[in-house]
């Protein structure tokens, strides 16, 4: 008889611990997180950042000369008023427009010179990271339910610049020509190098 108890028992244990394992239970907030992350579409949010959010700061981006004269004379003053950034660190994003004759040329880039003297570099081919993601301080790392999504909608605004804004300037652009801009680049601010800026353009026309 005991035997038969012990026996019941083990086999009511093992039953128990199947079925407690088998059944779990999510909450419901959790559950729409799950769904909203396999529904995310980073190709639509980039086209609809890029085009209906990010021109509405465009009027308030600062002239690519007043803000490296800033961030000469004040730059703790330049990246408090115009820099933006989601993870802590030394690395900021800003947005920039103006405008500058070609002085150069290549497959992978542009050299601008403005009427400031002001000699820097639009990225033209290569372009990466996630310098017009941050710059605007529009998109905000908690509208996210992972990190993923968050990367992919980086790598969707870079491909459509270099599909749809980039392949129009660059089949018309000489030397010479005079070229307006807007668009945003990285900076250290323990290290701050203004010699060696590149601009990633989310739009630019030759005038």
């Amino acid at each position: 008889m005991t035997k038969k108890i012990i026996k019941y028992s083990v086999i009511f244990l093992l039953i128990g611990f199947v079925a407690y394992n088998s059944v779990y239970f999510k909450s419901l907030s959790q559950l729409k997180a799950e769904d909203e992350a396999k529904n995310f579409d980073a190709t639509k949010y980039a086209e609809d950042y890029l085009n209906k959010e990010l021109p509405a700061l465009f009027n308030k981006v600062p002239d690519v000369d007043t803000l490296m004269s800033l961030l000469k004379a004040e730059p703790k003053k330049a990246f408090k008023l115009y820099s933006n950034a989601m993870a802590i660190g030394n690395v900021k994003f800003f947005m920039t427009k103006g405008a500058g004759t070609v002085n150069s040329i290549s497959d992978n880039e542009i050299i601008l010179l403005t009427a400031g003297k002001q000699r820097f570099t639009v990225a033209t081919e290569f372009i990466f990271g996630n310098a017009l993601r941050d710059a605007s301080g529009i998109i905000k790392v908690e509208d996210f339910t992972n990190s993923a999504d968050l990367n992919n909608v980086s790598a969707e605004i870079n491909k459509l610049v270099r599909q749809k804004v980039l392949p129009p300037f660059k089949g018309k652009v000489k030397l010479g020509d005079k070229v307006t801009f807007i668009g945003a680049f990285e900076l250290n601010q323990e290290h701050i190098n203004l010699k060696n800026i590149e601009i990633v353009p989310v739009k630019i026309a030759v005038q």
